[in-house]
């Protein structure tokens, strides 16, 4: 029998604790085992917010803190409280990969502090400030073979990102994109404040979460011409923030070089999710975002919002749960890059 992929988490945030669900819901959690937890919050806090979420619903299973660490359904992890890379004792946990959830570092300067302290390669819940700072941009089932077992230092993108490159990668090669505009409907984040209150530099998000739709900056754009540079120059995009906890959108406006219908775009958006269900769905209910609340998909096509207009102007709709998706995508991405740079197992 293989031995177990050894994982750590550091930052057990909203990403953090979605990756520790999402392995424990895996279907096969004995694959995988989670060796540290690194975080600055109490046990007691941790703990907690394990047990209850008001996005995912209670844990479905035991929660409890030990000295020094978590039991999670029977299994022991050792906690660490520290907010530098090297105060963990990373080199001392037999560690195959640190999945770095949460959010703070985005250079490579500041990533290597965790190579440097013991880690053997890094797997990072955002894109990092520039392709430069890291080895490699994966999007789960779009550029799987552009990770190598000698890489340390591995972006999983983004939500956004996870969600809208499989469908205009399809678009491109069935259709051709000749420009796309993207506008993003996202659920709140923590850089925002409940009431009004100087949380950023960016003044509106100073603005309460909980009452407004606020448009914000978003490097969108940027990311997708990353993950499929045929397209650089074509692409524009913009985000809002919308009151909600969980779920979001994206508002797809495409200029496609063949001509086509509703039709038949909506054909071949339900061939692409049969061929790929792990990652793609389509839905013709009438749904309302809450509907996608804990759904593992990087994106779901609502064919009922798709519109054509003289043949070449597209319109979709593609919802994503931007947690527990891209939580999802991380586990998935681990587990292919463990086959590179662990065949012997």
């Amino acid at each position: 029998m293989s031995l177990p992929l050894r994982l750590a988490i550091n930052g057990y945030g909203r990403i953090g604790r979605c990756v520790l669900r999402a392995w424990m819901e895996s279907g096969d959690p004995d694959a995988i085992q989670i060796v540290a937890i690194n975080e600055p919050a109490d046990l007691e806090s941790m703990a907690y917010l394990t047990r209850f979420d008001s996005t995912h619903g209670v844990f479905p299973g035991e929660v409890r803190t030990l000295d020094g660490g978590l039991r999670i359904q029977g299994r022991d992890i050792p906690v660490f409280h520290t907010r530098e890379p090297a105060g963990a004792p990373w080199g001392e946990l037999g560690l195959d990969l640190l999945l770095e959830c949460s959010g703070i570092y985005g250079t490579r300067a500041s990533l290597q502090g965790f190579l440097d302290s013991g880690c053997p390669r890094v797997l990072v819940s955002n894109p990092g400030q520039s392709a430069a700072d890291v080895e490699a941009t994966i999007v789960h089932g779009i550029n799987d073979a552009d990770l190598r077992a000698d890489q340390r230092i591995v972006s999983a993108a983004s939500c956004t990102t996870n969600a809208i490159v499989p469908v205009l990668d399809l678009l491109d090669r069935r259709l051709g994109v000749k420009s796309a505009f993207l506008t993003t409907l996202h659920s709140v984040m923590n850089d925002q404040p409940m009431i009004d209150g100087y949380h950023h530099s960016d003044l509106r998000r100073t603005r309460s979460a909980m009452q407004s739709i606020v448009p914000v900056t978003t490097g969108l754009a940027q990311g997708v011409e990353r993950l499929l540079p045929q397209l650089a120059g074509c692409i524009q995009a913009k985000a809002v923030r919308v009151p909600i906890l969980n779920v979001s959108a994206i508002d797809l406006t495409v200029n496609l070089a063949q001509a086509t219908s509703v039709d038949a775009l909506n054909d071949l958006l339900a061939q692409a999710a049969q061929a790929c269900p792990h990652l793609l769905a389509c839905t013709r209910q009438p749904h309302a975002s809450v509907d996608f609340n804990h759904d593992a998909h990087s994106a779901i096509l609502d064919l009922g919002q798709t519109r054509v207009n003289n043949g070449h102007f597209a319109n979709l709709l593609v919802w994503f749960d931007n947690e527990w998706g891209f939580a999802n995508r991380m586990l998935d991405i681990a587990r292919i890059w463990a086959d590179l740079f662990r065949p012997a197992h």
